[in-house]
Order: C-alpha cells, then sequence, then structure tokens
C-alpha cells in the first residue's frame, strides 16, 4: 500500500513538474501598449516564473473580430512583440522566447447580445506560454579565484573583477540571500586593502540594444546604476572611504556570454594602487 501510494505521488509531482505556466494581458481597443493595471498583473506573473529553469516561452498575440485581416494580423503582432519588450525590459533572456506570434483576430462566439462587447475585450489579448525544463539541469559547479582572494593578492590598476555569487533579484538591485555573506568577506578585505582605489560596475541582463533594464521598484531605466549603488552605499555603511569609491551602470554593454543570471551583476575596476611603505 505504501509503495502504491509513492508511486502515486511521485507521478502526481512528475505530471506538475512538466506543466506549462499561462498568463494572458488583455489590451484595449485598436491599443497595443499595456496598461498599467495589465503590467501590474504581468509583472506579478514575472516574479512567479523568475526562478524557474525554463525551456521555453512562447507569446501569441490576438485581437477582437472588428477590422480587416491585414490590419489585425499587424496589430496582433504588435501586441505580442509589446509582451516580448516588457519581458527584455525586465531581465528576461530573450533567447529563452522561441515563439512570438500575432495570430490576427479570434471569432466573436455569441452567447448573449449583451456579453458582445465583454467578449471582445477577452479576445483583445496576449497569451504567454512557459514551459519549464523538466527535469531540472544539474549544477554544475566550477572552481574559480574568487573576488575575495584576486583582492587579497598583488592588484594593479586596470584590473576589472567580478564579484562571484553577487547576485540580484530579477528586475531589482536587491541581493539574493545567499549573496550577502560574500558581500561581508568583500567588504571586510576592501577595509585591509586600504590602498586600492576603485570604480562600481553595476550590470544588467537581458535588455534589447544594450539598454538598462527597468527597476522595478522606481519604474526607471536605470536598474544597473541602482545596483552599482547599492554595493557602493552598503560597502560605506561598512566604514570604507567614500572617496576611494565611484559607482557607474554598465546598462548591458558587456555581457558575458552564459546563464543570464550571472550577468546581473556588479564588478569592481581598479583605478589606482597607492604605494605601501
Amino acid at each position: 500500500m505504501k509503495k502504491i501510494l509513492l508511486i502515486s505521488v511521485l507521478f502526481t509531482h512528475l505530471l506538475w513538474a512538466q506543466e506549462e505556466l499561462k498568463h494572458e494581458v488583455f489590451f484595449e481597443t485598436d491599443e497595443f501598449e499595456v496598461t498599467e493595471t495589465e503590467q501590474s498583473r504581468l509583472l506579478v506573473f514575472l516574479s512567479e516564473i523568475e526562478n524557474l529553469d525554463i525551456q521555453k516561452i512562447s507569446i501569441y498575440g490576438f485581437t477582437d473580430d472588428r477590422g480587416s485581416e491585414s490590419y489585425n494580423l499587424a496589430l496582433s503582432q504588435k501586441r505580442a512583440n509589446s509582451i516580448k519588450t516588457t519581458f527584455s525590459n525586465h531581465e528576461f533572456d530573450e533567447s529563452l522566447i522561441t515563439n512570438v506570434d500575432g495570430k490576427g483576430k479570434i471569432l466573436l462566439k455569441l452567447i448573449k447580445e449583451e456579453n458582445v462587447n465583454k467578449i471582445r475585450g477577452l479576445n483583445r489579448k496576449v497569451e504567454i506560454i512557459v514551459s519549464p525544463v523538466f527535469p531540472p539541469k544539474p549544477i554544475v559547479e566550477t572552481k574559480v579565484k574568487t573576488a575575495k582572494e584576486t583582492l587579497e593578492g598583488n592588484i594593479k590598476i586596470g584590473d576589472n573583477i567580478v564579484l562571484d555569487n553577487i547576485l540580484f533579484q530579477t528586475g531589482y538591485s536587491y541581493l539574493l540571500p545567499e549573496s550577502k555573506k560574500t558581500l561581508e568577506e568583500i567588504a571586510k578585505v576592501l577595509i585591509k586593502r586600504d590602498d586600492i582605489y576603485f570604480t562600481i560596475q553595476g550590470h544588467v541582463c537581458c535588455t534589447q540594444n544594450s539598454r538598462d533594464a527597468i527597476d522595478r521598484k522606481t519604474n526607471k531605466r536605470n536598474l544597473s546604476l541602482a545596483r552599482a549603488k547599492h554595493i557602493y552605499d552598503y560597502l560605506v555603511k561598512q566604514g570604507i572611504n567614500a572617496k576611494r569609491m565611484k559607482f557607474v551602470g554598465m546598462r548591458r554593454k558587456f555581457p558575458l556570454g552564459g546563464e543570464a543570471k550571472y550577468d546581473r551583476r556588479v564588478e569592481i575596476m581598479v583605478t589606482y594602487v597607492s604605494e605601501i611603505n
């Protein structure tokens, strides 16, 4: 009996693990810009999927039955494109988006005459389908020299040091919990190495044309700068002289080419090393 129960639980888990996640965004008549209400709903959905191991994302645009066929196809494509842009602006890897298609009109299915406007409103939409990877990819750990080890060694002007394991929540300048201990260790080293002057460089992932990402907290397109300032403010609080530091936002000029989460990063560029007596 216990074996049957265990098999049943495992089977249910496998079905759940492979289940697609879906979301719909609704639009005003003849519009393809996302309204404030729908944007808020979409951001909640993004927050629900941002930590998933995603295989692919499909985006399909639709219109109501009014307008010519060519007009509806063009409008539905614009709606799909606007949602793709929202994903990009909020640091979702575009390579995961395999379909961005305008499907044109949805035929009106009348139930009652007074429901016409409501039904048409529900047909003016974009459907988002997110397919998780199953089984999840194995975690591969590689041994590299850490930022702490680098800072404790020989440093010269122009050195660029990636602060390893300083990872940020998607769309925010907030650190992930597992990164806080690493930042504490780096701060302790920088307090001792008062011969080093440096610029803190913030980065984002996944935006189009090297643009900065939108900071969900402020709704401003300056997330890379906000991330750099977050680290700057923390180091000042830990007792590091502010005169030794500057902070800048690098937008998405220098992607690392690996997993998207590693582009949500901060680097230290050494600008001056004083002589130690």
